[in-house]
């Protein structure tokens, strides 16, 4: 039987539809390891043609090496523009964070050349609590509008880890001024806290995109890389979680993504990819989802298991780059 096309959702009030499952291309940036370039160019290839049509970047990823290895596995497609949608970000660098007017300003035409693009579709604002919030409203969005009315972005967002930064900036900006937010690690199995959120954010005509189902590595066999930040505590609960499961003859990162999937609200999943495995692995679960729902009775003895820490947050730091 043909497995269903990847589900489109409508990204809030944009107009745009994206792919359930979103292409995050921090890895190609090698921020979690070597990717070789041929490996890149092969999992964007594997994941537009299996129905993902949405990429997410960022100059900070990898100092800009992401931003270039995505903009040439894009031109490799051979795809007609208005068929992928790309994001990338601004006020996140290398060199620490600038969410000027002037800097931002000068950010998106160094991105479009990285990216071989005369536009990209949403340009965001890269994890706004390490800067000042009032600076984003008064200053930072204002010039993403000038840049909006240039016809370099379609549309404005914004991301960060703490959930308290969105509505923050959303009240206090004209209704329709940002169109997008961008939540990490608070939408899995062990964090669920945007949901208390999606009823604010459809009320402001905002698309959610949520990133990290798998907690950046904690709902994972291999566990988390060194330098993340959750307590011991949670830790330890994930890893039993993990371990229950293949004992069980299931993997944690398929129930993890199922569970972000299933949310209709949420338009779509962000999961970094760097191989053709990885990519093939994500659309499997989504497609597994459409057909036969989610794996009820394992998700619940797993949320049993991370009950204690369900929830437990850390503040952000500045993850290694």
């Amino acid at each position: 039987m043909a497995m269903p096309k990847l589900e489109l959702r409508p990204l809030g009030n944009t107009g745009l539809k994206v792919s359930s499952v979103g292409f995050g291309a921090s890895p190609l940036g090698r921020v979690f390891g070597p990717v070789s370039e041929e490996d890149a160019i092969a999992s964007v290839s594997e994941a537009f043609r299996l129905g993902i049509n949405f990429f997410d970047t960022s100059p900070y990823y990898g100092g800009t090496l992401s931003e270039k290895v995505l903009g040439k596995a894009l031109k490799a497609l051979g795809a007609p523009r208005g068929e992928y949608i790309v994001s990338t970000k601004c006020g996140r660098y290398k060199e620490g964070f600038d969410f000027s007017a002037d800097r931002v300003t000068r950010s998106i035409d160094e991105s479009l050349e990285r990216l071989q693009l005369n536009y990209v579709d949403i340009l965001q604002c890269h994890d706004i609590e390490f800067g000042s919030l009032d600076q984003i409203v008064n200053e930072t969005i204002p010039a993403l509008q000038k840049l909006k009315e240039a016809g370099k972005i379609r549309f404005i967002g914004i991301t960060g880890l703490p959930l308290g930064i969105f509505t923050y900036v959303l009240d206090r900006v004209p209704p329709g001024t940002v169109d997008v937010i961008l939540s990490y690690c608070h939408y899995s199995i062990n964090d669920s806290t945007l949901e208390d959120l999606v009823p604010y954010l459809k009320s402001k005509g905002v698309g959610i995109i949520s990133a990290s189902p798998l907690s950046m590595g904690l709902l994972t066999e291999l566990g988390p890389p060194d330098w993340h930040p959750a307590s011991l505590e949670l830790k330890s609960a994930c890893q039993a979680a993990a371990a229950y499961c293949k004992e069980k003859g299931k993997s944690i990162t398929k129930l993890a993504m199922q569970y972000s999937l299933s949310n209709k609200d949420i338009s779509t999943v962000l999961v970094g990819m760097n191989s053709v495995k990885q990519v093939k692995e994500n659309v499997a679960a989504a497609t597994e989802l459409a057909l036969f729902g989610k794996d009820q009775q394992t998700l619940s003895e797993v949320e049993a298991i991370l009950k204690p820490v369900k929830n437990q947050t850390w503040p952000s730091g500045i993850q290694k780059s």
